[in-house]
């Protein structure tokens, strides 16, 4: 096994269990059995939790958390990572799958062979594009999302609707008709999640010199607040037990949840209704706008490196692996609990069948337990883990970074409150626009001189052509006398058929005005595809100072345009035009903010 892995890289690389197992130990053991454990006792119950969000029985959050684990540990490329349901995911689920196990289970299947097909064809730069004030603007508008429509089971409320604004207004007209047991008990809950986070948050780590009494101690309250979903349930489900045996029930529980595992069978691909049978087609058809969407893998603190298209792999394979079928559950992605993975300590993905495992034994002998977990403990839960979501301080620093990122920032996080779905579509069409916009219109320095010096600020694409010749002629034909233009190539590292077009045009034009377009500091790969082209009259230089001499101005030195950098500053002629000046203390070949000042 250890041989195989030099002699054949792309088995490794297909099967990344190969990069770790040959030389796994058993002290790694130990820890991944620890970090299993831990991220077990948080997925249990916020599996339960999450297929509440979905509208979904509470056993399809527990089918839907076991396979992950299984099938990431051979195929997934970080350690850290433990697949299954989220809270985001879930929010999208329940606009499709409408209290439907059928159509979750079809949706899942048809997710998974996207993510395979898009793993198989490479196709992982495309998460690329989803840019960060997206990421933040759908994730911060899904957290108030989720947790406002938790709140109807913290107070005990029935017949909410789910679209956000019906459910705001709904809420707040039937506030009187809160049960007071769930409200207590849905706020307590809440008050020790967050009494537990802030302790975890807080705590010293214990160093290898303290005593054991102390080594233990904090072994213990470190286990309580990173399992504390887990004790919260466990003590809400106690609370609730108390009550019944007393004969009264003053909290709105769970209900009974089926033992065991389900048949393994393919999902449905039609679905009986009243009088009529709904088709394939009119199911995917309902469920178009979410069948595609995929969750983006995000950095971990470990050390492997995240291949997208490796992990597009996993995300597929797993819903298309031997989980009952397929996957008898809601959509996966990688979820927010990684980060319990991580802090445990996990040395390898094989802490994932550890959780696996757990979750197995659950849905084998605990779900006659899960009947008295009362919902606002299971909403408290939900709550406690969305909230950190938000993140209200992204708004101030894009301001002060790059205040046109608040465009695509903005237009998701408010669409998502009418779909989620349709937010991040438009955010991402936003941050598409913007980014072809400045592909479109590069930075183009210009300086005057005997000759016009004409540099990109960045690569030349074809749509920027336009606007590169505009800019070219707008200068050198308006000077007196008219000017021969050097265009500096140094920051090009590819043209397209259309950029050399373009310049042929270009040079044609020049031309009939008895001008000259040279070309210095051109890349191997740029120079390659214009001597390809055959353009007329085509003039290269290694060096804009060559260029220069060629062109009949020996020494030059182009006259960097002063005007762009006293803009803020300048003065305004008769016609209320600037009127730019050059310091008066400042002589030609000076250097003045970075400029080299010309004659």
């Amino acid at each position: 096994m250890p041989a195989a892995g030099p002699r054949c890289p792309g088995v490794r690389r297909r099967l990344p269990v190969l990069r770790w197992l040959p030389s796994y130990s058993l002290a790694w053991l130990q820890l991944d059995l620890m970090a299993g454990l831990t991220v077990g006792l948080t997925v249990v119950p916020q599996a339960l939790a999450y297929a509440e969000v979905a509208g979904l029985p509470l056993q399809y959050g527990l089918y839907s958390s076991f396979m992950g684990c299984f099938v990431y540990c051979f195929l997934g490329t970080a350690k850290d990572v433990t697949l299954g349901p989220t809270a985001i995911m879930s929010l999208l689920v329940s606009s499709y799958a409408f209290h439907e196990p059928v159509y979750a289970v079809l949706l899942t299947f048809l997710s998974g062979c996207i993510q395979l097909a898009m793993g198989l064809l490479h196709l992982g730069f495309l998460l690329d594009f989803i840019s960060c004030p997206v990421i933040k603007g759908f994730t911060s508008a899904a957290s108030i999302t989720i947790s406002f429509n938790q709140v109807k089971n913290l107070l005990g409320l029935q017949g909410i609707p789910r679209q956000f604004f019906l459910q705001v207004y709904e809420t707040l007209r039937r506030i009187g008709e809160t049960r007071v047991g769930d409200a207590v008990l849905g706020l307590a809950c809440l008050a020790v999640l967050a009494g537990l986070r802030a302790m975890k948050n807080s705590l010293p780590r214990a160093s290898r010199g303290e005593p054991l009494a102390a080594r233990v101690s904090y072994l213990i309250v470190w286990t309580s607040a990173t399992a504390r979903n887990a004790l919260v349930v466990l003590f809400a489900g106690l609370v609730a037990y108390s009550f019944q045996v007393m004969g009264s029930q003053p909290l709105t529980l769970t209900g009974s949840i089926p033992r065991g595992l389900p048949a393994f069978r393919l999902p449905r691909f039609s679905m009986d209704a009243p009088n009529s049978t709904i088709s394939f087609r009119n199911m995917v058809e309902v469920g178009a706008r979410l069948g595609g969407r995929v969750g983006a893998p995000t950095a971990s603190q470990n050390d492997y490196r995240i291949d997208p298209n490796q992990e597009l792999l996993a995300l597929g394979e797993r819903p298309l692996g031997l989980q009952p079928r397929r996957s008898q559950g809601q959509r996966v992605v990688l979820p927010f609990r990684t980060a319990v993975n991580a802090q445990s300590g996990v040395c390898t993905p094989a802490g994932g069948l550890v959780t696996g495992a757990l979750v197995l034994l659950s849905l084998a002998y605990l779900t006659s337990l899960f009947y008295y977990i009362p919902k606002a403990a299971l909403a408290a839960v939900i709550i406690s883990a969305v909230v950190p979501m938000f993140d209200a301080g992204i708004f101030r620093t894009l301001w002060r970074v790059k205040r046109l990122d608040l465009v695509p920032l903005c237009v998701t996080f408010l669409l998502c409150f009418w779909e989620v779905q349709y937010g991040i579509v438009a955010g991402v069409l936003v941050s598409g626009i913007l980014l072809l916009y400045s592909i479109a219109r590069p930075p183009i320095k210009v300086s005057e001189g005997d000759v016009l010096l004409v540099q990109l600020g960045s690569n030349l694409h074809f749509p920027a052509m336009e606007c590169l010749r505009d800019a070219i002629c707008s200068h050198a034909l308006a000077a007196f006398p008219p000017r021969s233009v050097i265009l500096d190539c140094c920051h090009i590292s590819s043209i397209d058929y259309t950029v050399v077009v373009g310049l042929a045009e270009l040079q044609q034009e020049l031309g009939k005005h008895g001008l000259s377009l040279a070309f210095c500091s051109l890349q191997d790969p740029v120079l390659q595809v214009l001597l390809a082209a055959d353009l007329e009259g085509f003039q290269h230089f290694p060096s804009r100072e060559e260029a220069g001499e060629a062109l009949g101005f020996p020494g030059f030195s182009p006259r960097v345009g002063v005007p762009r950098l006293l803009w803020c500053g300048a003065l305004e002629d008769e016609d209320g035009g600037p009127t730019f000046i050059r310091p008066p203390q400042l002589q030609c070949g000076e250097l003045w903010g970075g400029w080299l000042l010309g004659r």
